[in-house]
């Protein structure tokens, strides 16, 4: 069903949802899209359109476009996509083919959203990503769960680095066309191992560190700032990402709400980073810097957040710098739960939505297989 049409390879490809969070499942989705033709255009829904269909979203246009923008499979971002999708408004961008996960989506009138496109010859399917959606991370945020949470890296790594996740490490680290080598992935334990090789060892690092949690506009910000430092530099932008346990212990709660595994997907899709560290410690030592090896640590960075006293007092002052006022210097993961605990009613409603779309969009792709 749905098979590769041919010459796809040569094709802009189309692609489009509400983008709700920047969450790994809609990475894995856009590389999927990229790996098939020569460009990608993501379809971003308004606002109105997502609330009439499916309910409120958490992040507003503006800030889902900034997230789609920063994926580094991306071509380019069309805000205000309709929400059941359009031949001819894909044909306004040149775009041949639409791609979609292998689930049904459906809009208020419980329609599949690309019938008309699989009707013409023009839908292509991909894996849909499983154990991720917008809906589990808002009933995280409603049911103050931690059962997501990974063990500590000290104490076991069987499970961050089972064989399906070492899978998608490799698959996320690839670079803009999703197809050939592009970023690291490093583990810190008593060294720092090499889990994905980079496509090139940098001589020299920009060096940022923290949760990178529900992975956000003032996250991406902070990293295109980074970045635009590193270039300056002629170095590479390395992330360090802080464990569950870690991020817990200082956050709180049940925070994270995006456990390791999640938020380094996240990081690792962003086109402003060339390498992420799993389980980098809360105090970035001159020990711990030096286990990037022959490599010239040229800069440490802290976002505009707040900084715990003594922190980075290791860091050599020469080379640490806070960043500064950015458009989205007022978002933080805690802003965005806020967002859904003073609206908890409306996105509790939108659950339960959720859930009589769901039976309706089991019975079509049901009702799909038989044909």
């Amino acid at each position: 069903m749905y098979e590769r049409p041919e010459g796809i390879e040569d094709c802009r490809i189309w692609i489009d949802g509400c983008f709700d969070f920047a969450h790994h499942g809609h990475a894995g989705a856009m590389l999927q899209a990229r790996q098939l033709g020569k460009e990608l255009y993501v379809g971003v829904h308004s606002d109105e359109e997502i609330l009439a269909n499916k309910g409120p979203t958490v992040m507003r246009l503006d800030e889902r476009i900034t997230a789609v923008e920063a994926c580094k499979w991306t071509t380019k971002a069309i805000p205000d996509a309709p929400y059941v999708t359009d031949p001819e408004f894909m044909d306004k961008y040149g775009c041949p083919y639409v791609v979609h996960g292998d689930d049904i989506t459906t809009d208020a009138n419980g329609e599949d959203c690309y019938q008309v496109v699989k009707d013409l010859g023009r839908f292509v399917v991909v894996k849909r990503t499983p154990n991720i959606s917008t809906t589990d991370l808002v009933g995280r945020m409603l049911l103050m769960s931690k059962n997501h949470h990974y063990p500590t890296i000290t104490r076991s790594t069987d499970k961050l680095l089972s064989e399906d996740n070492l899978d998608r490490f490799k698959r996320y680290a690839t670079d803009n066309t999703g197809l050939k080598p592009g970023s690291a992935v490093y583990l810190t334990r008593d060294t720092l191992e090499e889990v994905v090789a980079p496509g090139a060892a940098p001589e020299n690092v920009v060096y940022i560190d923290g949760g990178f949690d529900l992975f956000h506009p003032g996250h991406i910000e902070v990293l295109k700032i980074a970045h635009e430092e590193a270039s300056r530099l002629n170095a590479k932008v390395i992330v360090g990402l802080h464990d569950d346990a870690v991020v817990n212990e200082y956050k709180g709660l049940n925070y994270p709400i995006m456990n390791l595994l999640e938020r380094s997907l996240c990081v690792l899709q962003c086109r402003y980073v060339d390498g992420i560290i799993l389980g980098a410690p809360y105090k970035p030592t001159p020990e711990f810097l030096k286990k990037l090896g022959s490599t010239n640590v040229v800069k440490v960075y802290h976002g505009p957040t707040e900084i715990d006293e003594g922190v980075y007092d290791e860091v050599d002052p020469a080379i640490f710098d806070k960043i500064g006022k950015h458009k989205y210097d007022h978002m933080n993961t805690e802003y965005i739960v806020n967002r859904v605990l003073a609206n908890k009613q409306a996105y509790e409603e939108r659950q339960k939505r959720k859930g009589w779309k769901a039976e309706v969009e089991k019975k079509l792709e049901a009702d799909e297989k038989k044909r």
